[in-house]
């Protein structure tokens, strides 16, 4: 086969598979007599180690998580949430990649990996300078509307779809922040601030726990995990691993929908709605962000961005400014 791996350094993250392995997990998955004609491996994602495949009677696409033992306290098992969450996704289920096999048994490999169909279109990455700025609306407009979708399904408690679920939104983020700093400990990072955050969170449990009713939250839906067509039509949106329970605020996407106010993004609340304004919302929107300054944390560690690991410390003390200042709704 014509075998297409990325250049990686030695030990970095994404471990990659060998060509006569990538061969072994399609037969084993879609039968013996599939002929593996090349694999390419996709380099867009930071997490899974990605590969398009192309079979004799078609492509498709190979994922395939990390090792048990490189997994981290706050992204545990992802692929497992994302199968599990998949039938929740229901309203934009015509978007999504068909799941073709998956394994978790570690039998043939000590990961777990799926094969999903090859969606329509390219990365939105790849197609979004191509376009004028002024002609993004219709692309963010749309990208509103499928948010809007996804947090229109209700679940049964806060936290990971594939649990452990949680009674209040306050235990959610107080156990995140806890977690996000331990993970930040093993790797020698400075986790103060992070800890600070949860200290605050677990103060201002009154104010958290005004959110009563978990709502599915995608996780990690914005340009990277999209699909469009050349004139920016949305045709495919993957990669829900990061899926969770919770305030429709704090997903990710309304945190970089809100990131540059005044551009085309603004047409994302044009479908979308806009979001609450009062001083409650205000606070909890602290929270949220510092979740995803912690959460990119980790990332950038992970992806040898060591470079900018001193940004995430400037804006979480940002953060905690805001959150020292004064406290909304406390008893």
């Amino acid at each position: 086969m014509d075998f297409h791996p990325q250049d990686r350094p030695a030990g970095a993250f994404q471990q990659p598979l060998t060509a006569p392995l990538v061969e072994l997990l399609c037969r084993r998955s879609l039968g013996a007599g599939i002929r593996v004609l090349a694999a390419t491996e996709l380099g867009l994602g930071g997490y899974n180690t990605t590969y398009r495949v192309e079979l004799a009677d078609g492509p498709v696409i190979l994922r395939v998580a990390p090792e048990p033992a490189r997994q981290t306290r706050i992204e545990p098992q992802f692929m497992r949430n994302e199968y599990l969450a998949t039938p929740y996704f229901a309203p934009i289920a015509p978007l999504l990649p068909r799941t073709l096999a998956a394994d978790f048994t570690h039998r043939t490999i000590g990961r777990d990996y799926v094969l999903q169909a090859v969606l329509d279109g390219r990365p939105a990455p790849e197609v979004l300078p191509s376009v004028e700025p002024a002609g993004h609306g219709p692309y963010f407009r749309r990208l509103g509307e499928i948010t809007r979708a996804v947090h229109g399904v209700p679940g049964p408690g806060f936290g990971m779809v594939s649990g452990p679920h949680f009674a209040t939104w306050s235990e959610t983020l107080v156990r995140y922040f806890a977690d996000s700093a331990a993970d930040l400990d093993d790797l020698g990072l400075d986790a103060a601030d992070v800890r600070a955050v949860g200290t605050h969170a677990a103060r201002d449990a009154a104010l958290l726990d005004e959110i009563t009713e978990p709502r599915l939250l995608h996780g990690d839906l914005w340009h990277v995990n999209v699909m469009v067509s050349p004139d920016l039509e949305i045709t495919g949106v993957f990669d829900h691993d990061r899926s969770w329970w919770g305030d429709p605020a704090a997903d990710w996407p309304i945190f970089m929908a809100s990131a540059k106010p005044g551009t085309a993004r603004e047409a994302f609340w044009e479908s979308y709605g806009r979001l609450g304004e009062s001083p409650e919302a205000r606070r909890r929107a602290l929270y949220y962000r510092a979740r995803h300054i912690a959460a990119v944390r980790l990332e950038r560690y992970r992806l040898g961005k060591e470079g900018r690991l001193a940004d995430s410390y400037a804006e979480l003390a940002e953060v905690l400014a805001e959150l020292g200042s004064g406290r909304v709704g406390a008893a």
